[in-house]
């Protein structure tokens, strides 16, 4: 599974190793329901669901400008440096109101990060240094109210650069890549060490009012440490937000025929009162947009070509897998050039044009609710009966049940639920799945 930290380290070599390693120790995915093999799960209204992910993002912030001088000053030389000091301080709100209202009218949703202590710049539920708080406190104000609409809200753990000491609010003094969150902090650390580190984090957007089902790791974060970061993950949502499905967003495959699915993992007491999973989103392309560092132009080709034949969303809308896209915040405004959204808004033209309503924007939240659904339901026939048992419920649960020309009735307590057939998929339907459990008549 290929890194992201190979974005941030520029290096091509990192990448290579991380993708040829021996494979790490993985989470458990822990209990699956029997699930009759004459009933075949389709996507959501039987379309393929997209999504963007958007990393790097904060109030006002330009994180690139702040990070990049901490990167550099623990690569020692091994890298080559970025030319941070001419680098805007500030992404404005302007922008973001630019971005949401576009991407609003375009029907896209996604993940938006906010990093709570950016840089070590200062804390948005506290005071940014260099921005009057009648800013900031504008600034909060236009993700509570606008971004939330249409996009998750995911801390990326506490600063992106230093490890924070979560007893006293402060950087270790230690300036290593030991101690900084995008290396090698998370590794040998067990699951309640991260789930604190993660709760430091919720806990701050949650003082401000964002709310967080989800988190996304910066960088190599957790990259060797993967139970403990699905169990930190678990943990620590659930404690601050009462998460009912927690997820996050760590790897990416940006090529090849590796499933780009959301696995499920930790999952158990499935027929209790509260049954449990963490679920972990997938990203299927690089960063093709501006880079977090602004150090490419982008690539809308390498997303869809522009005879709409080839590129990586048509290889995974095509196999009918969920489409996340990932970019960079700081490359999507660069420095002002806007360049990233540029190439994001050509990318989105050519996929509206190739596939229509054949693919569906949802959050990343929505992803994850949808096929922890899906693998988690029990499903047994009974004659002309199927029953189904849903430790979660879920909209537009889409189903191939053999039913013959006649009427299918679905019920739930007693209560007949709204059921949509689908017209270009024989035996189809679609319904708003409740959680518990739900009988289809055939």
């Amino acid at each position: 599974m290929l890194s992201r930290r190979a974005f941030v380290n520029g290096s091509i070599g990192a990448a290579v190793a991380a993708a040829q390693s021996p494979e790490l120790a993985r989470p458990f995915p822990g209990e699956r329901p029997f699930q009759d093999p004459s009933v075949t799960f389709l996507n959501p209204s039987n379309r393929v669901p997209l999504s963007l992910i958007i990393d790097d993002s904060t109030c006002l912030v330009n994180l690139n400008k702040f990070s990049a001088p901490q990167f550099n000053y623990v690569w020692q030389g091994r890298r080559q440096p970025d030319p941070w000091e001419t680098w805007p301080d500030e992404i404005p709100d302007d922008f973001v109101r630019k971005f949401i209202d576009w991407c609003g009218e375009n029907d896209v949703k996604g993940k938006y990060s906010i990093v709570p202590y950016p840089a070590c710049v200062g804390r948005v539920d506290r005071i940014l240094p260099g921005w009057p708080w009648e800013k900031l406190d504008a600034s909060l104000k236009l993700v509570r109210e606008r971004v939330t609409q249409n996009w998750d809200i995911h801390p990326e753990m506490v600063s992106h650069t230093w490890v924070i000491n979560t007893k006293t609010g402060q950087p270790y003094p230690e300036r290593s890549l030991d101690y900084m969150e995008n290396w090698n902090w998370s590794v040998g650390r067990s699951a309640d060490e991260i789930a604190d580190y993660m709760r430091y984090a919720l806990q701050i957007l949650h003082n401000v009012d964002l709310p967080c089902e989800g988190l996304t790791t910066p960088g190599g974060f957790g990259s060797k440490a993967r139970p403990q970061l699905a169990q930190g993950t678990f943990e620590a949502c659930r404690d601050v937000f009462q998460a009912e499905i927690p997820h996050y967003f760590r790897d990416l495959f940006s090529e090849g025929e590796e499933s780009v699915a959301p696995r499920i993992f930790n999952a158990k007491g499935l027929k209790s009162d509260d049954p449990q999973c963490v679920v972990s989103i997938i990203g299927c392309t690089g960063d093709w947009t501006g880079g977090w560092n602004c150090s490419s132009r982008g690539s809308v080709d390498r997303f869809i070509t522009a005879d709409l034949t080839a590129g990586r969303m048509v290889d995974v809308i095509e196999r009918g897998e969920p489409g996340c896209l990932v970019c960079h915040w700081t490359g999507i405004y660069f420095n002002g050039e806007e360049v990233g959204f540029k190439v994001f808004q050509e990318a989105v033209r050519r996929i509206h044009s190739r596939y229509g309503k054949r693919v569906q924007w949802l959050k990343l939240s929505e992803i994850a609710r949808y096929w922890a659904a899906k693998e988690l339901t029990e499903i047994r026939r009974e004659g002309k009966r199927v029953l189904l048992n849903a430790p979660f419920g879920t909209p537009n649960f889409t189903l191939r049940v053999p039913a013959g020309s006649g009427d299918v009735r679905v019920a739930h307590g007693g209560s007949r639920l709204t059921v949509t057939k689908l017209a270009a998929e024989r035996d189809a339907i679609s319904f708003d799945l409740p959680k518990g459990r739900t009988v289809i008549e055939l």
